[in-house]
């Protein structure tokens, strides 16, 4: 109990606390949501994704065995929401709102920081190409998917339209780029360290866009669908986690950290991209509020478990 106890006031409260900062200054000033979402969608991701996967110092091997672990980590929740929605009889705009809060999970405003603080040398490190990851994810198939859930969902080719008009595509072309190219703007200085500056804040500017977009939500009870997509977000992906850890034989730190980054929150993208594109944005905002109140709790128990060598191949 006090391992967990340290835990949570170590690594899990820093993150609750600048999201409640977001909080409680929409209370008091009543924040214009959509300006924070669009200046995180525009400029603090992209930028961020741009200077830490340019200059990440991972190999490449290694980047890409994580990169093919990410993404079978986000085909499986894909799958098992699919499964659930079968078995309830969801519609399809119903499933493709669960399979989005399922198979994006929050890798940047929470991972970040979560890495930061519970994994301080390798963790960021590692977290950097789950990030980039994700965010391909996220303004690709998520954003499909959050075409689909909408009523008016257009269809064919057209549903893929909005993905080219997000930046974090970009960014992470030009990103690995500019890692093949020995990174040509480290020596444009008045572009370079702007970039840098945005990229330092997105943290803390996610977590407070965080914090504004749980003000501002009334979310239904977790119950039915809803309380389905937290079970297969937060204990579903830890899981497939372990699974696929222990079939690959990733072992020791690597493999903990794998393993609690997949036990995180839905992404506020998943919230921030419904909004934009007019979907199911309270089923999305709920997933987020209920998903990253619980994921602290959770997070801390399982790097609990994890330093206590239940899982042995994982053990830190």
């Amino acid at each position: 109990m006090q391992s967990f106890l340290l835990i949570f006031v170590d690594v899990c409260l820093p993150i609750l606390a600048l999201a409640g900062i977001g909080w409680g200054f929409d209370r008091l000033f009543n924040l214009d949501l959509r300006t924070l979402i669009k200046l995180n969608i525009y400029l603090f991701v992209p930028s961020f994704i741009l200077v830490r996967l340019s200059t990440s110092t991972l190999e490449g091997k290694l980047g890409a065995q994580i990169v093919t672990f990410t993404l079978l980590v986000i085909a499986s929740m894909g799958l098992i929401s699919w499964v659930v929605c079968r078995i309830r009889r969801e519609s399809p705009a119903e499933c493709a709102s669960m399979q989005l809060s399922t198979m994006i999970y929050n890798s940047g405003n929470w991972g970040i920081p979560l890495m930061t603080l519970a994994f301080p040398v390798m963790g960021p490190v590692v977290q950097v190409f789950v990030l980039a990851t994700m965010n391909l994810s996220s303004f690709s198939l998520g954003v499909f998917l959050a075409g689909k859930s909408r009523e008016d969902a257009p269809s064919g080719w057209r549903a893929l339209l909005p993905i080219f008009k997000l930046p974090s595509i970009y960014a992470i072309i030009a990103a690995l780029a500019f890692r093949t190219w020995g990174n040509p703007l480290d020596d444009v200085i008045f572009i370079w360290k702007p970039i840098n500056y945005i990229a330092d804040g997105l943290v803390a500017f996610a977590l407070i866009t965080l914090g504004v977009q749980l003000s501002k939500t009334q979310p239904p009870r977790p119950v039915g669908r809803l309380a389905w997509t937290l079970g297969v977000r937060l204990l579903g992906g830890p899981v497939i986690a372990i699974a696929l850890t222990w079939l690959f034989g990733i072992t020791g730190e690597l493999a903990a950290i794998l393993i609690v980054g997949a036990a995180a929150p839905t992404a506020v993208n998943t919230a921030l991209l419904a909004h934009e594109f007019n979907a199911d944005s309270r089923f999305a905002a709920a997933t987020v509020y209920y998903s990253t109140l619980m994921a602290a709790v959770i997070v801390a128990l399982l790097l609990a478990i994890l330093r206590m060598g239940v899982i042995p191949w994982a053990t830190f």
